[in-house]
């Protein structure tokens, strides 16, 4: 079957290249040229006409976490509360639809945009919901609280030990029900999880949300060995439609491995697995990323991994000839992925996420390094307000500073770390561009549209090391589009958050339509 699509702008994404028509037979790009001679070429084939309409490759998620976005459609949410009463009353109308005993899992909140400025304290969920076991987790996904029941239920309480790389808030000794970091992920781990069928239909909901914004390939940016059993299922019952790329921790690699065998080197029902994940520190607006300079309320924030572990986990991707994930949001925690990878060079395909505050001296050490950098653009607008008040103006302007990696030649990606904010690439894009911050104020490292495109296109495809096969436009590669309202060259750069993908094409087929 040929189709041929036409009769709007066509950004190729091929050296900023534009076409008239582009040619598909069975799912994969043919031709991409002029409109008459590829109309005189196939005079069968289906024709698509754009109507003025943009198309683009589809966009490729450089870093999210599909199970978290799952798991949020079965929670809480909390995103929009302002202040204790507002998180107290969602909790209540969530615990309204539960059964006596059961958890109440809530996230979304966020202590910089409560009128409070502080984490709820353990009784506000205590009342909200008695009779259940109560966690929320913070909006960045790296702290949260337990209430007395879900302690207690957890076992958790005086004599429970500390976990490495996280921290229990304790007073007078006995914990608080606040933890962040590797405390809070350990714990949380406990919680029992969803009924598996309803945990199903939530991925189906995840993955329609990401087609909704033009994504054809997601990631699972950790997946532990708790998360195989659920995959066994989404891949044994088909149940994965967008393509999915998962990133085991070093030690639960070969066990992934073994469990997902045709997973290995491609994609076998979806799945991919793409390498391994590490976290190195934690998040800037909670001021737990690890940073080399203090806080202006001070402190440094504080390392997850030893030295040793970095070095490790890095040998450990070498060894089988693999990519390495390392998020790191503080400069400090930058600086020990590089270091771990100039004592071990080569040998595997290393991936800064997140890269709030790498340095300009970071940056050349990347290049040097040929570290791929994906940055989390829309903190500029979410909480660059906060980072101005964390780290004062000189630091806060240059967050996430992709002009300082385009004048590099590091190539660099953007991501919206799903379901810490939708999955919206076009607002990530607006992000790059106009650097603004809720209040309005305007931060530097600016980018243009051409480049911003290509950080969730071209450049994530070659994250993926899919760049054969995905990113663009061009003959053998798979027909994957995105389908604007608008033109993003021709859009004022304020408006470019407005743009809306009409339909999402994954290999000829339309799986999604507004």
């Amino acid at each position: 079957m040929e189709t041929l699509y036409f009769g709007g702008p066509i950004l190729t994404m091929e050296n900023r290249g534009a076409a008239q028509a582009v040619l598909v037979r069975s799912g994969q790009i043919v031709r991409v040229g002029d409109l008459q001679p590829l109309r005189e070429a196939c005079p069968g084939a289906r024709m698509a006409d754009l109507k003025g309409r943009t198309m683009l490759p589809a966009f490729l998620d450089a870093h999210s976490h599909l199970s978290a976005a799952a798991n949020a459609f079965l929670q809480a949410p909390l995103a929009e509360a302002v202040n204790f009463d507002e998180i107290a009353d969602a909790l209540r109308r969530f615990a309204g639809t539960l059964p006596q005993g059961a958890w109440v899992i809530g996230s979304g909140y966020d202590q910089n945009q409560l009128q409070e400025k502080a984490h709820p304290p353990r009784a506000l969920l205590d009342e909200a919901a008695p009779g259940h076991p109560v966690v929320i987790q913070h909006k960045s996904g790296h702290m949260g609280v337990f209430s007395t029941a879900a302690m207690a239920q957890l076992g958790i309480g005086e004599a429970t030990p500390d976990v490495p790389g996280g921290r229990i808030e304790r007073e007078n000794g006995v914990p608080t029900g606040y933890m962040e970091e590797a405390a809070f992920v350990h714990w949380q781990g406990k919680v029992p999880m969803p009924d598996l069928n309803a945990l199903m239909e939530a991925y189906e909901r995840a993955q329609r949300q990401y087609a909704s914004y033009g994504i054809t390939t997601v990631q699972e940016g950790m997946m532990p060995r708790q998360l195989f059993p659920i995959y066994r299922k989404l891949t044994a019952e088909n149940r994965l439609w967008l393509d999915v790329t998962a990133y085991p921790p070093p030690e639960d690699y070969d066990a992934a491995a073994e469990a997902f065998a045709p997973a290995r080197t491609d994609y076998a029902q979806h799945l991919h697995l793409g390498g391994v994940k590490i976290f190195l520190d934690g998040s800037p607006q909670g001021r737990t990323a690890w940073m080399r300079q203090p806080y202006l309320q001070g402190g440094c924030g504080y390392p997850t991994m030893t030295d040793q572990q970095v070095a490790q986990a890095v040998r450990f991707a070498q060894s089988r000839h693999i990519p390495i994930l390392a998020h790191c949001n503080g400069d400090a925690a930058a600086a020990q992925f590089l270091a771990a990878l100039r004592a071990n060079p080569g040998g595997c395909t290393p991936v800064m996420i997140h890269a709030q505050l790498l340095g300009a001296d970071q940056l050349d050490e990347a290049a040097q390094l040929g570290v791929l950098v994906s940055f989390f653009a829309a903190h500029v607008y979410y909480w660059g307000d906060t980072h101005l008040k964390n780290f004062g103006p000189e630091r806060a302007r240059r967050i996430s500073p992709a002009a300082s990696a385009l004048a590099r030649g590091v190539r660099f990606t953007f991501h919206q770390d799903t379901p810490v904010v939708a999955p919206d690439m076009l607002e990530t894009v607006w992000c790059a561009v106009n650097r603004v911050t809720r209040s309005g104020v305007v931060l530097e490292e600016k980018i243009g549209v051409w480049p911003a495109l290509e950080a969730v296109t071209i450049n994530a495809a070659y994250q993926y090391g899919e760049q054969a096969h995905k990113g663009s436009i061009a003959p053998g590669k798979r027909a994957d589009f995105a389908i604007l309202d608008g033109n993003p060259l021709a859009t004022a750069p304020m408006d470019l958050r407005r743009l809306r993908v009409l339909a999402t094409i994954c290999q000829d087929r339309c799986i999604y339509r507004r």
